[in-house]
């Protein structure tokens, strides 16, 4: 039996739909993740082969002027979580990286997070990696779904209201479907061994700008809103995001015999899944 907390998440409901029975899911409902006597007292009670924490702080703009919550989602709960649960999966991402690099991240590669968001994932990884008996961080990136709130589900409701709209095409990364990560950690699970402390990279295969993606979903939406590529200088935000975060993923491929589709088919995927809800 697997535990996955931040399961009312994009993640989180694309491993409900793999895992089914097989695991219990807990939302902040069920579980706060950052308070310790709760944490302590619900693993007492239960017994997992593996905690999957999907649970974050991701507004990442926020979380400048908000450190402390992120730091407690980020950093405590992963800590806990791993301190009482004993076996974890820590889902974290590409901006552990300031983003100067021009070729993808390598596992290997020195983190250098440039944001309040960046570097509470960052102690996050750190954390469980110290505490847990067992512990595999997953650095992902550009997350999407046909669930919840993502940039697939905001470009099709401004391209649907707007003749044109400005995205921004310095800042290159790779999109990933939530339910491609999701099969890929089911795939992982069985295939961990006691004692193991690795940190992998996952994302959908290829590259992308923002304004690429933007392009792409308006294109497979048959929507004819106009995309222009715009600078980041010309959509300031409160958060610094890493200009190049394509992440290496040989590792998790040899390790694990992943295959990793391309993110033009996932995404030529999620968009038929979702109109079909």
């Amino acid at each position: 039996m697997f535990l996955v907390t931040g399961a009312n998440g994009q993640l989180g409901q694309e491993l409900r739909l793999l895992l089914g029975d097989r695991a219990e899911y807990a939302g902040r409902a069920e579980l706060d993740i950052t308070d310790e006597a709760a944490v302590s007292a619900f693993f007492a009670a239960r017994k997992f082969d593996a905690v999957i924490n999907c649970a974050a702080y991701t507004a990442v703009d926020k979380a400048e002027d908000d450190a402390e919550a992120a730091d407690r989602a980020n950093r405590v709960g992963p800590e806990l979580l791993a301190r009482y649960g004993r076996n974890i999966i820590q889902i974290s991402t590409d901006y552990v990286f300031d983003g100067t690099a021009h070729l993808p991240y390598r596992e290997s590669d020195a983190p250098n997070p440039v944001s309040v968001y960046g570097r509470t994932k960052l102690a996050g990884e750190e954390a469980a990696l110290r505490e847990a008996d067992t512990a595999i961080v997953i650095r992902t990136s550009w997350v999407y779904s046909s669930f919840g709130n993502n940039f697939v589900k905001t470009m099709r409701r401004l391209g649907a209201q707007r003749e044109s709209l400005g995205v921004v095409f310095d800042q290159v990364g790779t999109p990933t479907y939530a339910a491609d990560l999701a099969a890929s950690i089911v795939a992982v699970l069985p295939q961990i061994r006691p004692g193991m402390k690795e940190i992998y990279h996952y994302s959908n295969e290829g590259v992308a700008s923002w304004y690429d993606f933007a392009c792409a979903i308006m294109e497979e939406s048959g929507l004819s809103c106009a995309v222009r590529p715009i600078e980041s200088a010309e959509y300031p935000t409160r958060a610094a995001r890493p200009a190049y975060s394509v992440l290496n993923k040989a590792k998790i491929k040899k390790d694990f015999g992943l295959s990793i589709p391309h993110w033009r088919s996932s995404l030529k995927m999620c968009l038929e899944k979702y109109l079909s809800l």
